[in-house]
């Protein structure tokens, strides 16, 4: 009955994963039609935003695919997708002032970027073995071993978690900076702020549908005792 009724979770989690990956990518094929008044790109926006918080040592780079957008702290590069890179619509803006708050958090020691990025790691090791250790468990028949790989996965979760501040407050930089620079005029900010609240949106139903894996791998363990 518990192996049974665990798929279901598995399920749960896949249609809030999917439906928040629809929502974003709607909502940024939305605002991607609606240009900035200035006519400014995404990288003019960012190296703007940049100077203006003192960050000289950041490159602004390009990469390939749809919303790959992503600031590495290791290197201080801001790398913008083909759908950001070079456009001016105010989704882009919002992406690209999104990552310059990741650049910001990362200047100023912001705590809970500091704990994700010691946690990557550990979140990586416990998404790469804790199956395979839980798998190795129940065929020996020790349930002790298989959670261990229970606790591995409670590593991912964590994870998700503390990504949640991180991106909510980088959001709310770009919001605010975008605001005070007048870079983006009425509406226009008001379309930003929708896509960013959209790609919030996906990590919540990220850390929501791995809580969701948890349970189920809880479920199998404790059913297999019970054996």
């Amino acid at each position: 009955m518990f192996y049974d009724f665990s798929y279901i979770l598995v399920i749960i989690g896949a249609v809030i994963s999917m439906i928040a990956s629809w929502n974003v990518n709607a909502t940024f094929k939305r605002y991607s039609n609606v240009r900035n008044s200035r006519g400014i790109t995404a990288e003019q926006a960012a190296q703007k935003i940049l100077n203006d918080a003192g960050i000289h040592d950041v490159r602004i780079e390009r990469i390939r695919g749809n919303l790959t957008d992503h600031y590495s702290p290791g290197e201080k590069v801001l790398r913008l997708s083909d759908s950001v890179f070079g456009q001016t619509s105010v989704a882009a803006i919002g992406v690209a002032a999104h990552e310059c708050g990741h650049a910001i958090q990362h200047q100023v020691g912001y705590g809970p970027l500091k704990l994700r990025s010691f946690s990557v790691p550990v979140a990586n090791i416990g998404s790469k073995l804790s199956w395979p250790i839980i798998i190795a468990g129940l065929v020996m028949g020790s349930t002790g071993f298989a959670m261990l790989g229970v606790w591995l996965f409670v590593a991912v979760v964590f994870f998700q978690l503390i990504t949640l501040p991180v991106e909510f407050d980088a959001s709310h930089r770009a919001i605010k900076i975008l605001d005070n620079s007048g870079m983006l005029a009425g509406g226009e900010l008001s379309g930003s702020k929708k896509v960013l609240v959209a790609a919030a949106l996906t990590y919540v139903a990220a850390l929501f549908s791995t809580i969701l894996q948890l349970l189920r791998l809880i479920m199998i363990v404790n059913s297999s005792r019970r054996d």
